[in-house]
């Protein structure tokens, strides 16, 4: 058990050398005051990553941020320029299957009705998620040839919003490995399956599910956190086709019986026309949902009428505005809405002023060994429709920033299992980051205070902390405890505790 000198005497000298700051840095000339005891129960972190997208795992900040993260774009990933896509193509989805990347979207040349009979659902594919091809697949005839990429076809309503997923539910049948939900209110929700992604069979006679709108993507797959398939659909704020749109969820253990579905709820934000969710679990850390909904705004106009007429925008489609926001969940009826500014923003191309033209495809994917891949519609509405790809940083959707003055933030009480801590993190060549394990009362451990933390300076998506007695933490697993980061001009962007 350290003694009160010993944990003072550590404290003194933490703050005296952390990060090189000195006396300089205000924020770090003095120990903060100590953590209230803890109300809740630790978080129960195991071995999985963590991300900074919520406040699950972060506690006081001192002289640091929490920062969004904004995509960067990488130019045109696909063009709907065949006769059978065109202007109204959408409803992407992006998904990895091995080595093997596919995408599917909806092709439809011309405004309509939802659920009309020249709808299709097409399909691209890619080795990298970087470059990608139309197969000539040969299953149907469309516009007059079989040479073309539709995978569903001559089943209105169902090409409207067909929407895939790999079913990763152990001892899942191979010939049921891909499935699928799609339909409108009318017709209600129908799963379908398949064994290689391309040749769909409906799973059952009838749908699954009549109680929503369903006139958007509706989006499901399997939690391996909570052990269900869960569902998220579009509804409205005021039943029926009434006020805003947004997003219920409901669960099955079967994918044949559903829950009820529940609306989600969103935090103190306010309420906003949600056209879209996107939710899918993160590759690297599945308890974590990912939302990238459209927000979507109807009658705000920015495209003038000659604007909209030069870009070719269908007539009823330049009268709207739309962009791409950011949330998660980690399960049950809530998103957490920790950022509310755009998460893409229609940006200098005018043609991303047009209605719809903000909706994110379904799906953020690996497309190197520290970059992953989202994708998002463009010029929707248009003869030259097509979709765009941005990449972030392994992980990099938020993080805790800190500046060249330096701060310092703590966690609040967790337990882990494991032995390495391991952080996804970036400074600047004057940076750094220091680490302190404490105990879950906020007081530092004997050998892993700041004092004894060797200044983590780099780049890195995986890098492992040390002490100066080493990096050893699984005499303190299943205790509470926290941590402690002394941080300057860095990002802090995950952390896990490794076997």
């Amino acid at each position: 058990m350290q003694t009160k000198s010993t944990a003072e005497r550590s404290t003194r000298l933490a703050v005296g050398i952390a990060l090189g700051l000195g006396a300089a840095a205000g924020i770090l000339s003095a120990q903060p005051s100590a953590p209230p005891a803890p109300q809740a129960p630790p978080v129960a972190v195991g071995s999985r990553l963590e991300l900074f997208v919520d406040d699950v795992l972060i506690g006081r900040l001192d002289g640091v941020t929490l920062e969004r993260h904004e995509p960067v774009p990488t130019g045109v990933a696909l063009h709907f320029d065949r006769p059978w896509e065109g202007a109204f193509s959408g409803y992407v989805t992006v998904l990895r299957d091995g080595d093997l990347f596919r995408m599917y979207y909806r092709g439809k040349p011309r405004a309509g009705r939802d659920g009309s009979s020249d709808e299709v659902t097409c399909c691209a594919e890619s080795n990298d998620g970087i470059t990608w091809t139309k197969p000539g697949l040969g299953l149907f005839e469309v516009h007059g040839t079989r040479d073309n990429n539709v995978v569903l076809a001559g089943q209105p309503p169902f090409s409207h919003n067909f929407a895939p997923f790999l079913d990763t539910r152990p001892g899942v049948p191979r010939e049921e490995r891909f499935k699928a939900l799609a339909g409108t209110s009318q017709s209600g929700l129908v799963a379908f399956a398949s064994a290689d992604g391309l040749r769909w069979r409906r799973w059952r006679e009838g749908p699954v599910l009549t109680r929503g709108a369903f006139d958007s993507q509706n989006v499901a797959f399997w939690s391996a956190s909570e052990q269900c398939y869960a569902l998220y659909l579009r509804t409205w704020t005021g039943g029926g086709f009434r006020g805003f749109r947004t997003v219920s969820r409901a669960t099955s253990p079967d994918f044949a019986n559903w829950s009820e579905p529940v609306p989600m709820t969103f935090g103190d934000t306010p309420t906003e026309h949600l056209y879209t969710s996107q939710t899918h679990p993160y590759w690297r850390a599945p308890h974590v949902y990912l939302a990238l909904p459209m927000r979507f705004l109807p009658g705000r106009k920015v495209l003038t009428g000659e604007q909209a007429k030069a870009l070719g925008v269908d007539p009823g489609y330049g009268g709207d505005c739309a962009e791409t926001v950011f949330m998660t969940s980690r399960g049950g009826s809530r998103f957490t809405r920790t950022f509310m500014e755009a998460f893409i923003r229609p940006g200098l191309d005018p043609g991303n002023w047009a209605s719809r033209a903000g909706m994110t495809a379904l799906g953020v994917v690996p497309t190197g060994p520290a970059e992953m891949s989202l994708y998002k519609q463009a010029h929707y509405a248009q003869p030259s429709a097509h979709l765009l790809r941005y990449t972030l940083r392994t992980d990099g959707f938020a993080s805790v920033r800190a500046p060249y003055r330096g701060g310092q933030w703590v966690t609040k009480p967790f337990t882990f299992t494991g032995r390495q801590l391991v952080l996804n993190v970036s400074t600047s060549a004057a940076g750094g980051v220091r680490t302190e394990l404490q105990d879950a009362g906020g007081r530092p451990i004997a050998g892993r205070t700041l004092a004894d933390s060797v200044e983590l300076v780099g780049d890195a998506i995986e890098r492992v902390v040390f002490w100066t007695s080493g990096s050893d933490l699984s005499r303190w697993a299943g205790q509470p405890v926290r941590l402690r980061f002394a941080m300057k001009d860095a990002d802090l962007y995950a952390l896990r505790v490794r076997p």
